[in-house]
């Protein structure tokens, strides 16, 4: 049985954790300080779980104490450069408060993965002889936090390998809600920049105007409201991964500067003069035919393929075989855990649901309908109709609250029928505009902030400027 030692000074918190660890197969040790900490022999875990901000001392001075135990630093301050500077001064990773109980569950199982395959690692008399293995664990990585024993899988599975220890661009590919970036996380995890910090950066949430200052940092006075010198997050990277998710959205200005930061290793940050050279490896990701994209303008051409050195393409669900089975019972366990409910079973019905939906929004889609049906369900057993699918299946993704669901029939997929949606959203988005936050438009039309921004890219309706948020 593993031993973790957790210190958290709130004491709600440090039950919880103890709850949940202990759960799922850990033995437990707790203290409210690091002063307490020391009383116990800290050689004797294979994990320690500090908050940053603790009575006393801070969390980050266990690092030192630790030796070679692991230290995994927990902050409820949502600073990054508070969590990147615990990386540095040796932290194997940093969670953010409140922590997702599968988050906190799959990042303890992957360090001390990686801490008992370094011993493993160092005695011959302990390693497995290579002939005993299961094809499917030859090819994924130790303490892989990615599900898949399909074909497919296990190709990216091998290719993960292959890339990781490099320090090649990657970019990888693949339809929303695939897990591009769990793909980003093995990649940096599984390389020599472990050690360092993984930076993760939506481009598609960040707005135009202030892209170019959150990635490369600014000098004082460089704009209005630049009160303070500041880092950017390709900086906060330095040492380790920069994740770019949803890249096809980043606008051309911060396209050329990010083809510097590729060519020469620098950036130079919004108003300054000199540059800062930076030691980061870059994964980015899209849904998106950046090819297309560059052969139409709407995309440098040039940065296209230097982001296109490695492509790992993630398959859509639909087309990964029993894994979604294994999938959905993982997040049926997943989420009775979280509610503190006892196991629960799928119906041979809903088993089969399973396997035939489309899965138009992948494990994303999967996790959520899953989730919906613990909830839902008052029995043992969750039925068909408790997952949701098939209403969810034939409504219009942007159908307003107020609009009942369409009937089967009438939602064909002809033409008139995708036109006349597009249409809606189009005018109530224009009539609705003036007098609505971004976050209202979204609610009203059952769609996200960012899936709301897509769809004024794809019409060519622009947010207005100054106004709404």
């Amino acid at each position: 049985m593993h031993q973790v030692l957790i210190v958290e000074d709130e004491k709600v918190i440090r039950k919880a954790l103890e709850r949940l660890l202990s759960r799922n197969g850990y033995q437990v040790t707790t203290a409210g300080s690091v002063d307490e900490a020391e009383s116990n022999d800290l050689s004797l875990f294979e994990l320690i779980i500090s908050d940053l901000r603790l009575p006393g001392r801070q969390g980050t001075d266990l690092i030192k104490l630790a030796g070679s135990t692991p230290v995994l630093i927990m902050t409820s301050y949502s600073s990054l450069k508070s969590a990147v500077t615990a990386v540095r001064q040796g932290a194997v990773d940093y969670i953010a408060k409140p922590f997702d109980h599968e988050e906190m569950l799959t990042a303890i199982a992957r360090i001390i993965a990686e801490k008992v395959g370094k011993k493993d690692q160092s005695s011959d008399d302990t390693s497995i002889p290579a002939d005993t293995a299961t094809d499917a664990n030859k090819e994924k990585p130790a303490g892989s936090s990615i599900i898949g024993q399909c074909e497919v899988m296990q190709r990216l599975f091998k290719q993960i390998q292959k890339v990781a220890p490099t320090d090649t661009t990657v970019l990888v590919l693949g339809e929303s809600g695939t897990g591009k970036e769990l793909v980003a996380k093995e990649i940096h995890h599984h390389s020599p920049r472990r050690n360092g910090p993984l930076v993760s950066v939506n481009c598609a949430a960040i707005p135009d105007t202030l892209i170019e200052s959150e990635l490369f940092g600014h000098e004082k006075g460089a704009f209005t409201g630049a009160t303070a010198r500041r880092e950017g997050l390709v900086e906060a990277a330095n040492g380790g991964s920069l994740f770019l998710d949803e890249i096809g959205e980043l606008p051309l200005d911060a396209q050329a500067r990010l083809l510097r930061l590729l060519q020469e290793k620098e950036v130079r940050r919004v108003g300054a003069v000199d540059v800062q050279k930076v030691d980061v490896r870059v994964i980015a990701a899209t849904h998106r035919d950046l090819k297309t994209l560059s052969e139409t303008g709407e995309f440098r051409q040039d940065l296209y393929y230097r982001l296109n050195v490695v492509s790992l393409k993630l398959p859509p669900l639909r087309a990964r075989g029993d894994d979604i089975i294994e999938l959905a019972q993982f997040f049926l366990g997943r989420y009775c855990d979280k509610m503190g409910l006892k196991n629960k079973y799928f119906a041979p019905s809903c088993t089969q649901l399973i396997n035939t939906y489309h899965w138009p929004g992948n494990v994303r889609e999967l996790e959520n309908a899953i989730e919906r049906a613990v909830i839902l369900s008052d029995s043992d057993t969750i039925s068909k109709s408790e997952l949701g699918l098939e209403e969810i299946e034939y409504m219009p993704s942007f159908a307003p609250e107020s609009t009942p669901p369409m009937a089967p029939d009438s939602f064909s997929e002809t033409d008139d029928a995708e036109e006349s949606l597009e249409d809606y959203f189009q005018r109530f988005v224009l009539e609705n505009q003036d007098n609505m936050t971004e976050t209202e438009l979204a609610q009203k039309l059952g769609i996200s902030r960012k899936n709301l921004w897509e769809r004024r890219k794809r019409f060519g309706i622009p947010r207005k400027k100054g106004g709404q948020k």
